[in-house]
């Protein structure tokens, strides 16, 4: 039998079956973290997979490069966990060691991320921790507060006090080697948030717990995010309206997106005019970054309907439209298409009403990306100065090069895509990736006219 035979390697294909662009290990890493929530499945791959194959590549990728995608992914991208799973990894291996500490010091931001940092260690058996993550985890614990450790100081398998024993962690001063002591005794004053107030109010018989939404949104005990995810709990435990309207009223917009908003509404659609004047309010100040004309193609096939993770009810289309929604606030002139069997343009609104335009457009079916650009290169006779397509890039036919700029926002973790080569590939949904396309054309300076 002959061996010497040249084998080629196939294509990588989406999901889909279109032929996908062989990547750097860097780029599959991005791909991989900048949309992951940690070990939760999507709709073509399981958690455990995206979570290995992040394993796999992080030896794989420079060692500064790692460090700098968990930071993007924690300050820019607003993840939790998949950061704390680089800086995991990059503790296995001698060529990323030097810089865990620095960088686990820098990704954990609320004190519970101590407790899931050292639970993420010991995922496949407890063992010691190394020099660098004690260190690492040492330097995090000294920015918390009393308040901030007693509202995450949560039972689990790692308590805050574990960590802190496990650390070896050092006061600064009397004053915290006092509040560790209280910690380390289980004596930290209990904090008054909204999770605490439900809780007490839940033991009582005949617990009311309008009285203690109702007071919490008077005192305004609620966080933006807590409002947000609360409205159907305050509908469900009659809470008075008021009191609802004047909380969203007086919402601090600066870090939520807008796909916080979209999912609010679809659970308390009586409140969808006060979501989204506070929507507009986190728009505020954005117009006119992104000179010229815009077209803006978003997917709306059956994949982007899925959940974004299997413990959150928002989906893959609230992303989507959440950043058209953005985008169509920055652009200075925009035309808009969905695609899935076939493309559809749709009116240029504005806030929830785009949504809507976008979401009744056509079927959420296939996702024919190819077929979708080649028709809008069709009917757009005017020039361009950008295309933005807004994807989980499984496309089910060979997608083309754009003509002129072109930009794939890919909103899933999936291990394929389509959308490199000719294309600039942004990873992730947060406002970032919008002020990227921003500052990278102002960098060049200046448009590209298709």
């Amino acid at each position: 039998m002959r061996l010497n035979v040249f084998k080629q390697k196939p294509r990588p294909r989406t999901h889909e079956g279109a032929q996908a662009r062989v990547i750097t290990p860097e780029q599959a890493l991005r791909r991989a973290v900048l949309s992951c929530m940690l070990w939760e499945g999507e709709f073509y791959e399981d958690g455990v997979q995206i979570a290995g194959r992040i394993q796999e590549l992080v030896p794989q990728v420079n060692a500064e490069r790692v460090a700098a995608l968990a930071v993007e992914a924690r300050e820019r991208m607003k993840l939790r966990h998949a950061p704390l799973l680089l800086v995991r990894e990059m503790a296995r291996h001698s060529t990323h060691r030097a810089l865990v500490a620095e960088t686990l010091e820098r990704v954990i931001q609320r004190a519970d991320e101590l407790c899931e940092f050292v639970a993420i260690y010991w995922a496949s058996g407890r063992q010691p921790l190394s020099a660098q993550v004690k260190k690492g985890l040492a330097a995090a614990f000294g920015k918390f507060d009393e308040y901030a450790l007693a509202k995450y100081d949560r039972a689990g398998a790692v308590r805050l006090r574990d960590v802190l024993f496990l650390s070896h962690a050092r006061p600064v001063d009397e004053a915290q080697a006092a509040l560790w002591k209280r910690l380390a005794e289980n004596e930290l004053a209990t904090p008054d948030t909204w999770e605490v107030a439900l809780s007490e109010a839940g033991r009582g018989e005949g617990a009311d717990k309008r009285a203690v939404w109702e007071r919490l949104l008077a005192e305004r005990k609620l966080g933006a995010l807590a409002l947000l995810r609360n409205l159907r709990n305050l509908c469900a435990a009659g809470v008075s309206e008021e009191l609802v309207l004047s909380a969203l009223a007086e919402l601090k917009t600066d870090r939520v997106l807008p796909f916080r908003f979209l999912a609010a509404a679809r659970n308390a659609p009586q409140w969808e005019a006060a979501l989204e004047a506070a929507m507009f309010r986190a728009l505020e100040g954005r117009a006119g970054k992104l000179a010229g004309h815009t077209v803006l193609l978003v997917d709306v096939s059956g994949s982007m309907e899925a959940a974004i993770s299997s413990r959150s009810e928002m989906r893959r289309t609230d992303a989507a439209y959440g950043l058209a929604i953005l985008l169509r606030e920055i652009a200075e002139k925009v035309t808009i298409y969905t695609f899935s069997e076939k493309a559809v343009r749709v009116p240029s609104r504005r806030g929830m009403a785009l949504r809507d335009a976008l979401d009744r457009s056509q079927l959420h079916s296939c996702t024919n990306l190819g077929a979708a650009l080649k028709h809008i290169e069709a009917e757009v006779r005017e020039s361009w100065d950008r295309l933005i397509v807004i994807t989980d890039e499984q496309s089910h036919d060979q997608v083309p090069a754009p003509r002129g700029k072109g930009y794939v926002i890919n909103v899933a973790s999936n291990r394929n895509g389509v959308g490199y080569g000719a294309w600039t590939h942004i990873d992730g949904w947060s406002e970032a990736v919008v002020e990227y396309i921003a500052e990278l054309e102002a960098a060049a300076g200046g448009n590209t006219t298709a």
